[in-house]
C-alpha cells in the first residue's frame, strides 16, 4: 500500500497533484498515460466501472512499458466499450464468454510463456456476476494452478448489464429486479452471497487486494504492486453503478468513499493468504449516510422504513471494523 498522503483541506479529501513530487503523482495526471480505455465508449454517466478499468489498465501499461494483454468477460465493460464494429480499447484486448475469462487468460499466459515472451503480462477483467458467480470455477482453478494472471473484478454489486439482477456480491437488503423490496425480508437476503477476496486469500495466492475508485493513489499503488508479482493475483474494486444503485451520476466517488468510511467495504492487502495492510477509516460515518443516497435502499427509510434492517447492516459494518482493524488504535 502506498504511503498515506495527508492534506487538510476544508470540505474535501482531494489531493492536488500540483502539491506532489513527480514520483508521488498519479498515472492519470501524466500527459503520457496510455488512455487504455479511451473516449467514445457508451458507459452511463458516472459509471464507476469505466473509471476503474481506465485507472487499472493505464497503470499496468505504465509499469510494464506497454506490454499488457487484457481478457474481458462479457458484461457491462465489454458491452459499452466494444459495440461492433467499434472499440474504445487501445491495448491488445480479447473478449471471452461470461464465465471463462480466467480460463482464457490462463491460456493466453501459457501461449506467451511457450513462445518465451515473459515480458508480456496478462490481465483478466470481469464484473461481479462474471467473477463471483458464473466465472467462479475457472477463477478458482486459476488460483489453484497459480497461473501468472492478474484478475480484476469490478464489483458493482449486481448483474447490471442484463437488467440489475442479484449476484453473489449483492449486499443484504439491496433491491434488485430479482430481490424485490417487499415482504418480511425486503431486498437481498442476509447471510447469502460471498466476499470473494477472502476466498481468493484461502487459495494462498501471492497477492490479493481490495480498492475503490475513490482513492486513485491507493488503487494505482495496488496495481503496481500486483504487477511486481508473478503467479495468480486478485484485485477487487468497488465501482458504484448509478443505474443499478439509483444514485446520481455525480455521486460515484462520494459513495465509494462512504462505503469505506462506514465500514461496509473493507480496503486491505494480503500476501500468501495473510492480511498485511489495511486502509484505516479516516472519518467514520454511520451506514445510513451511505445507504440513503441510493434508491436501492429507499425501502429502509421513510414512514414505512425498516430501522431493524439498517441496524443489521450497521452490525455488519461494525464487525468489519473489528475484523479488519479499520480504525486507528484507541478509536471507537
Amino acid at each position: 500500500m502506498s504511503t498515506p498522503l495527508k492534506f487538510y483541506q476544508v470540505g474535501s479529501f482531494a489531493v492536488g497533484n500540483r502539491l506532489l513530487t513527480d514520483e508521488e503523482r498519479s498515472t492519470q495526471s501524466s500527459p503520457d498515460r496510455v488512455n487504455a480505455l479511451t473516449s467514445g465508449h457508451r458507459a452511463c454517466q458516472g459509471c464507476g466501472e469505466a473509471l476503474g478499468a481506465r485507472y487499472v489498465l493505464d497503470t499496468a501499461m505504465a509499469v510494464t512499458g506497454g506490454n499488457v494483454m487484457a481478457v474481458n468477460a462479457t458484461g457491462c465493460l465489454e458491452v459499452f466499450s466494444t459495440p461492433y464494429p467499434e472499440t474504445s480499447w487501445r491495448i491488445p484486448w480479447l473478449h471471452s464468454l461470461f464465465g471463462n475469462a480466467a480460463a482464457v487468460a490462463t491460456g493466453v499466459a501459457a501461449a506467451l510463456k511457450s513462445q518465451g515472451k515473459t515480458d508480456i503480462r496478462v490481465i483478466a477483467q470481469g464484473g461481479d456476476g462474471g467473477t463471483v458467480d458464473i466465472g467462479f470455477g475457472p477463477l478458482s482453478g486459476m488460483f489453484e494452478r497459480n497461473d501468472d494472471v492478474l484478475y480484476v473484478c469490478y464489483d458493482n454489486e449486481a448483474y447490471m448489464n442484463t437488467g440489475v439482477q442479484r449476484s453473489g456480491a449483492t449486499p443484504p437488503a439491496a433491491r434488485t429486479n430479482t430481490s424485490h423490496a417487499s415482504g418480511e425480508q425486503p431486498g437481498a437476503s442476509f447471510n447469502q452471497g460471498k466476499f470473494l477476496p477472502l476466498i481468493a486469500m484461502a487459495h494462498h495466492i501471492p497477492y490479493v487486494a481490495t480498492a475503490t475508485v475513490a482513492d486513485l493513489h491507493d488503487l494505482e499503488a495496488k496495481v503496481k504492486k500486483a504487477m511486481s508479482y508473478r503467479g495468480a493475483r486478485y484485485l477487487h474494486v468497488l465501482v458504484p453503478c448509478p443505474l443499478g444503485w439509483g444514485s446520481r451520476s455525480d455521486e460515484t466517488i462520494q459513495l465509494s468513499r462512504a462505503a469505506v468510511e462506514s465500514g461496509l467495504f473493507p480496503v486491505f492487502e494480503a500476501e500468501h493468504g495473510v492480511i498485511t495492510e489495511t486502509k484505516k477509516i479516516r472519518r467514520r460515518i454511520p451506514v445510513d449516510e451511505y445507504l440513503k443516497p441510493q434508491k436501492r435502499y429507499a425501502h429502509l427509510f421513510g414512514a414505512n422504513g425498516r430501522s431493524d434492517l439498517v441496524e443489521a447492516l450497521q452490525k455488519i459494518a461494525d464487525n468489519n471494523i473489528r475484523q479488519y482493524h479499520l480504525l486507528e488504535e484507541g478509536e471507537q
